[in-house]
């Protein structure tokens, strides 16, 4: 059991942090009087929320995954409905990074031509 101090210092998180997901519903620590005790599982789920939310994830998705977890003592569900969207992320991921490739090369020329030209090269037309 720790109180919100010790817990955003373990998670390395702010405790205004602890207190939007508190708030959000994704967590739910014990109170003593006005103050919040954080157990093992509630670690355990804010380790999985600052997880989801590295990985790109919304609120309302990591949500869906706790609550699942929670209905789910086998986790199936669970873990059926986080492969899927893992893939929709893998998927959305492999797209960013191709518009990016295409954004650096661009830039790339863009660059060249305009040291080309500060050099009193001729200005050859972007490769496509």
């Amino acid at each position: 059991m720790l109180g919100i101090q010790e817990a955003a210092t373990l998670l390395g998180v702010t405790m205004r942090t602890l207190r939007f997901y508190e708030d959000k519903g994704l967590i739910a620590p014990h109170r003593s009087g006005t103050m919040r005790i954080y157990s093992r599982r509630e670690i355990g789920r804010m380790q999985l929320i600052l997880r989801g939310k590295r990985l790109g994830f919304s609120i309302r998705e990591i949500k869906e995954f706790l609550d699942l977890y929670d209905v789910d003592p086998e986790h199936h569900e669970q873990v059926r409905a986080l492969k899927d969207k893992v893939a929709e992320r893998i998927t959305d991921l492999r797209k960013q990074k191709h518009a990016i490739e295409q954004t650096l090369d661009e830039l790339v020329s863009i660059e060249r031509q305009a040291l080309a030209w500060l050099d009193g090269s001729p200005i050859r037309p972007v490769d496509d």
